[in-house]
């Protein structure tokens, strides 16, 4: 099986809900989240799982919903701005079907066939044993997850996510970490967020995951303790401690929370995306605070392409496009014995082609124009061969597009020997052509000339190759 690698495009920034949505919108069993809340001793919140449309296209929301006792006002604008400025009204979000159940432990439903209005309403009852949210610490947090149903690694990814905001919460409040008693990061709804993210990525199970520059925003939002500046001493603590990567925008407002931060910090396993890759599925994740920007999370599941694969995905087309450089220089006080060695040290060095034309330059003096095809990233190096083993003082350079048919050398054996056979797709038909080498060899070999080896060669190859044992 192929390695699937998970990747956080975080260019509205991220948070613990739109972690979790995203990764509910890529695939991760809502069943198997559902489960692992609902075992929980944890009460005074309801989720809701819904579809939302931002600018014309769908994503999903994750809503952790608290009663009256466990309100934090973290999606509460004026609260957190004390102002109207720098809103933007999301004007185009339409809700669609959604369920939510209910996890307040006080009550006991005996009716489970009962629906309110639209929703799936499921309410649980739990031994009411956990702290309160005012005062839970670390510890205490870690009791909770410990008592759920869920799987070792989800349990171990959500405790590693508290512990890292631990530690920065820490450092920002000059504490030890066992003395942090957390306030919005530990409040019901951030637990909920950990947790449900950390059992999504479990159910997902990528091999890799790529997290992206967070983009953040700037000004103050408000806390329990006032106005704080934006990016928040929590995140800016988790981006120092664990090396992440901050992008800032002019936009007014905390687009990256200290649970999104501890959540790339933790999940992140590779500092960047392969060079080329398949997307398999996308999810989209909104936030709920309304900014100058998209709000969405953005996660892909991708499948990375080896150089291998990418030969032969070519070899299927009709023809490739690529870029290339032309090298080239005028010459005319160079002996060829000198021109014929550097062009031995230029194909040596990657070179794709190199030739010479004889040219006459001012007051008619014989030369040579020294023609260098090259890709674009062995430019420096080329160049510093004909410097050092030609008497020219300067090279012109030209970037031109080619295009080409899709080739491949195949080795064969035949009546007369091994061979090397290039073999070029060309519409509905394949192209033969023996390799140089191996005509020369094989016709001393076998005492033919050079044209009728080549040709017996080439009808050797039309009649026992096919594309689809090329392609194998």
């Amino acid at each position: 099986m192929k390695e699937s690698i998970l990747y956080l495009e975080c260019s509205s920034g991220i948070s613990g809900d739109m972690t979790v949505a995203a990764l509910l919108d890529l695939g991760a069993d809502r069943g198997v989240l559902e489960q692992a809340l609902k075992s929980l001793p944890l009460s005074g919140y309801s989720i809701e799982i819904k579809d939302v449309y931002k600018s014309g296209i769908r994503a999903c929301d994750f809503h952790v919903i608290l009663d009256a006792k466990h309100e934090n006002h973290d999606h509460d604008m004026e609260y957190l701005h004390s102002a109207h400025d720098n809103l933007v009204h999301d004007h185009d979000s339409i809700n669609h079907s959604h369920d939510t159940f209910d996890h307040d432990h006080d009550a006991r439903d005996h009716d489970h066939d009962t629906l309110d209005h639209n929703h799936d309403t499921l309410v649980h009852d739990h031994t009411p044993h956990a702290h309160s949210h005012d005062a839970r610490n670390l510890s205490d947090i870690v009791k909770i997850i410990r008592s759920g149903d869920l799987s070792a690694a989800a349990a171990d990814l959500a405790i590693r996510i508290f512990e890292i905001v631990a530690r920065a919460e820490a450092r920002v409040h000059g504490k030890e970490i066992d003395e942090v008693h957390f306030h919005e990061v530990g409040a019901v709804d951030s637990i909920v967020d950990i947790v449900a993210a950390a059992v999504c990525l479990d159910n997902l199970h990528p091999d890799q995951v790529v997290v992206s520059a967070l983009t953040e925003g700037c000004g103050q939002i408000r806390c329990q303790h006032g106005l704080i500046p934006v990016p928040v001493p929590a995140v800016t603590a988790i981006a120092e401690q664990e090396g992440l990567v901050l992008r800032l925008t002019d936009i007014q407002g905390e687009l990256v929370t200290p649970t999104g931060a501890a959540i790339a910090a933790a999940v992140r396993t590779m500092e960047k995306l392969p060079e080329q890759f398949q997307i398999r599925k996308v999810g989209l994740g909104v936030g709920k605070r309304a900014y100058a920007t998209a709000g969405v999370l953005r996660a892909m599941l991708l499948e990375p392409i080896t150089k291998e694969e990418d030969s032969a995905n070519a070899f299927n087309r009709n023809d490739t496009s690529d870029s290339i450089l032309v090298l080239e220089t005028n010459i005319d006080d160079c002996t060829g014995e000198a021109l014929a060695f550097t062009m031995e040290l230029l194909f040596a060095a990657g070179a794709l082609d190199v030739f010479s034309i004889p040219i006459y330059m001012k007051k008619n003096r014989p030369a040579w124009l020294l023609k260098t095809i090259c890709n674009p990233e062995d430019r420096e190096t080329l160049e510093a061969i004909i410097f050092q083993n030609t008497t020219t003082i300067g090279i012109r350079r030209q970037r031109m597009q080619r295009t080409k048919l899709s080739r491949r050398i195949v080795t064969v054996e035949t009546d007369w020997g091994v061979a090397d056979i290039k073999c070029c797709d060309c519409g509905q038909s394949v192209r033969y052509f023996p390799e140089n080498d191996s005509v020369s060899r094989l016709a001393v070999e076998n005492g033919i000339g050079f044209p009728d080896m080549y040709r017996l060669l080439q009808e050797f190859s039309e009649k026992h190759l096919s594309l689809t044992a090329i392609s194998s």
